[in-house]
């Protein structure tokens, strides 16, 4: 008892410690920028008494991109936190295992056939796109899960069936990409690639149900994913209807990885690395690393959201880049173990 008290401690220490990290990111995120302003006129501008200009920029562009930030890193880190604890299987990831690909894919063809631009989206067809995004995501795990069946799912299986599915949805990506006008291709490239490309509070709409319902349903969940990691043999003795759990739990990751992607692009890695570094900060009971997941991955996204907007402005680096940037060596490190 002595001891869960302790763990449970440790937990609210690392929460608000990360929480402090994401209020100082936010706050940085506002001051720097192109357009670089002094910390007394952002509080200024917030409490309504800046200028129209500062109105603007705080208001119309960084503030909603940034919430929009937080939304997709807690979303994608809470994703690859279920897949990984539904499959036992250390490298899932939206992003590796094709879902992000598959999501892509069907909000390109959403825009191609709509004959919208990447640009130019009407109110109906931002909302729309999450929909969209979940369709192309669930049948890309439905061929993963279709495909990886034989007597069962075995975790190097699971992770090859789903680079390949992603190589696929790849490849029939950029036939349509190729049909695109040359502006339209190069930014649905760029957003592929992870890109924050919603800057109005319209985006925000329209991925925040989906994060503030779906997280909390992940997290009374939770008890289900600790009982899954004992083996299916365990979980179905301690009378768990593991298909069942399994199956909803596989939703909720594609719902939350899928609405993401519609308005993040295909942010690769953050959904690996989150989890991961969740588990070594309060260990592996869901219930306590999955909301500091959130967090990390919340931060995560922010702070290289903001790199991208700076590194080299006026010009923007797609933010898929930074985190790839840290993603993938942490995910050679990871195979390297496996091996």
């Amino acid at each position: 008892m002595q001891e869960y008290k302790k763990q449970d401690r440790k937990m609210w220490t690392v929460m608000i410690l990360l929480f402090i990290a994401i209020i100082g990111a936010f706050f940085l995120s506002l001051n720097i920028g192109y357009i670089k302003l002094a910390p007394f006129e952002v509080l200024q501008t917030i409490v309504g008494k800046g200028e129209s200009g500062n109105e603007v920029i705080l208001f119309d562009f960084r503030l909603p991109r940034m919430v929009i930030a937080i939304l997709i890193g807690a979303g994608v880190g809470i994703s690859g936190a279920i897949m990984q604890g539904v499959s036992k299987n250390d490298l899932a990831d939206p992003g590796i295992l094709g879902i992000n690909a598959g999501a892509g894919f069907a909000v390109v063809l959403y825009i191609f056939f709509s004959g919208g631009t990447t640009g130019s989206l009407g109110a109906f067809s931002i909302f729309a796109l999450p929909f969209t995004a979940l369709l192309g995501a669930l049948a890309a795990a439905i061929l993963i899960y279709i495909i990886s069946w034989k007597n069962g799912i075995t975790p190097t299986r699971l992770v090859l069936v789903g680079i390949g599915i992603n190589s696929a949805f790849a490849a029939l990506l950029i036939i349509f990409q190729l049909k695109l006008s040359p502006n339209d291709f190069k930014q649905a490239s760029i957003w592929l690639s992870g890109s924050i490309w919603g800057t109005s509070w319209t985006f925000v709409l329209a991925i925040l149900p989906w994060v503030v319902l779906l997280i909390p349903f992940t997290l009374y969940k939770s008890r289900y994913l600790n009982v899954l990691n004992l083996g299916d043999q365990v979980a179905t003795g301690l009378g768990t209807k593991v298909e069942k759990e399994r199956r909803t739990l596989l939703i909720i990751a594609v719902a939350l990885a899928g609405s993401s992607v519609s308005v993040g692009g295909g942010i690769a890695f953050l959904g690996l690395v989150a989890p991961h570094l969740g588990r070594r900060l309060v260990g592996p009971r869901h219930e306590r690393f999955l909301p500091v997941t959130a967090l990390i991955g919340a931060l995560l996204l922010l702070v290289s959201d903001t790199l991208a907007r700076n590194i080299l402005a006026p010009s923007e680096i797609p933010v898929g880049l930074v985190v790839a940037v840290i993603g993938a060596p942490y995910f050679l490190y990871l195979l390297i173990k496996k091996a």
